[in-house]
């Protein structure tokens, strides 16, 4: 007989919300503002993240590391890429974000039966912001920041640290993600089950429950 879920965790980026400006137009911005052609993309950024996450304090900062390194690797020069950085960070407004579509109501009926969590990569001051800006401020009972002060999904860990904060058991836990990589291998690493939000594409490694949209957690395929 399969354990009942007790504890809901959930990840926060394109799960529970999205940015209103993506970070392409936000990279395009900062090319114009500091008057040089674009000499990277938003993916080669996302490529070197986890570099830097360890040696900086906050996603400003690591920003603005990844930048200079990858300016540097380009023969721009280390400043430029700072300078690019400088304009990025002023145009992004983390509480600038959306619910994903059906999002706000999969929280609010979820938390009527189940006790709620965040597992979410990334700095807590941008990830505050961000459920500050959805008025989710006081829906979870613990938030961890994983990559701060905790391995990054899809590390075990920060799995574990939640359901510690909660004195919650694995097989009662189900963590809501719509990253195969990070959210589902993780959740499978420490033992939680995971619910997928598909993306249309052949899941590697498989998920527990595959969600067409948030929606469908209001009758959640758990029960």
């Amino acid at each position: 007989m399969t354990t009942p879920v007790e504890v809901v965790l959930f990840d926060v980026d394109d799960t529970l919300c999205a940015y209103r400006r993506s970070g392409a137009e936000l990279l395009s911005i900062a090319f114009e503002r500091v008057g040089v052609e674009p000499f990277f993309e938003l993916a080669d950024y996302h490529a070197r993240y986890g570099e830097f996450v360890g040696s900086t304090d906050s996603v400003a900062e690591l920003r603005a590391a990844c930048f200079a390194a990858i300016a540097e690797a380009r023969g721009r020069g280390r400043d430029l890429g700072r300078a690019v950085a400088a304009v990025y960070a002023d145009e992004r407004d983390h509480e600038a974000v959306d619910f994903v579509p059906g999002a706000r109501e999969a929280v609010d009926a979820l938390g009527v039966e189940y006790r709620l969590g965040v597992v979410t990569n990334g700095a807590p001051g941008m990830q505050a912001a961000k459920l500050a800006g959805l008025g989710l401020d006081d829906a979870f009972e613990t938030v961890v920041h994983a990559g701060y002060g905790v391995p990054a999904k899809p590390d075990p860990e920060p799995f574990r640290r939640a359901l510690a904060a909660l004195d919650a058991a694995p097989e009662s836990t189900v963590h809501v993600g719509n990253s195969l990589a990070s959210d589902v291998a993780g959740a499978r690493a420490a033992g939680v089950r995971s619910a997928w939000l598909d993306d249309g594409s052949e899941p590697d490694p498989v998920p527990d429950y595959r969600l067409g949209s948030m929606a469908d957690l209001r009758e959640p395929p758990w029960r």
